[in-house]
């Protein structure tokens, strides 16, 4: 295992969506999120978590050190059960020491060094970890348009059905395009705690810039990392705030008069380069 991160980063994705729906929410039906006041689309942290570690696991394949804690394999307090055995820790014990649960689901699960996890649920509490690494919702540049599209299939479902019709219906939810925007924190203090590694931040990068490679599906559409800016601070507690260092990347409509349908409708995304803070590096663009 490589050096444990002692640099500050922050991070910002652009992604865009053609005739998908990048993050249904069950609340409406599984429309495309919204911000209802602004008409602009939203995809959360945890759908954009999902990614990352779909890509992790496909990437590492159970490798030890990169299982992943959040998936369908199996309950959570199953995982604990398992760091209790591994460690040879009796929960009923008194004074039972959950730092060494702890560690040992920081070293053997990625997602749980990086995003942090909740495992103080059932009879084996391994603690709270935070994790280092934080993303934002993502936010569309532009309103999205909700599109509800009426499909067919010749396939009957029900025994019943089959002699009184020849086909079914069925709806879709889109947006026909939106280029969204995500932000996110590394924290060199918080890597320390997770033992969150250098060789971790470059898998960390290369699960971004892939997160929607290996995820296509008709229902998402066409989703595409377009481009992944990176700032590398020369201190673990860092030399310029988030919020300045987000603000030199813009990037706007050729044709404001039109909706866009495509990512050449932008101009490039471009950094404001010379107001880069002293102490900050842009080391990916």
């Amino acid at each position: 295992m490589s050096e444990v991160v002692k640099n500050r980063y922050e991070f910002v994705v652009f992604f865009d969506v053609e005739n998908g729906n990048p993050n249904g929410d069950p609340d409406a039906g599984n429309m495309p999120r919204i911000d209802v006041e602004s008409g602009l689309g939203l995809v959360t942290d945890v759908c954009l978590k999902r990614k990352i570690r779909n890509f992790v696991e496909i990437k590492k394949n159970d490798e030890q050190g990169y299982k992943i804690y959040v998936k369908e394999d199996a309950s959570l307090n199953s995982k604990h059960k398992f760091a209790y055995e591994s460690e040879k820790l009796d929960p009923k014990a008194k004074g039972i020491d959950v730092d060494k649960a702890k560690k040992f689901m920081c070293k053997n699960f990625f997602d749980v060094r990086t995003f942090g996890a909740v495992m103080s649920t059932g009879d084996h509490s391994c603690g709270q970890v935070r994790g280092p690494v934080q993303l934002n919702f993502a936010r569309s540049l532009d309103q999205i348009v909700q599109s509800e599209i009426t499909i067919t299939r010749q396939a009957i479902t029900k025994d019943t059905d089959f002699e009184k019709k020849s086909t079914e219906m069925g709806r879709k939810h889109i947006v026909p395009y939106a280029l969204y925007r995500a932000e996110g924190y590394v924290s060199a203090l918080l890597a320390q705690k997770t033992g969150f590694s250098e060789t971790d931040l470059e898998l960390l990068w290369e699960s971004v810039e892939n997160m929607f490679e290996h995820d296509h599906s008709a229902a998402r559409g066409k989703m595409a990392v377009r481009k992944l800016f990176v700032f590398k601070h020369d201190s673990e507690l860092g030399n310029a705030q988030s919020h300045k260092l987000f603000e030199l990347i813009n990037t706007e409509l050729k044709d404001d008069s039109k909706a866009p349908r495509a990512f050449s409708d932008y101009h490039d995304i471009s950094v404001k380069k010379d107001l880069i803070p002293k102490g900050v590096e842009l080391i990916k663009e």
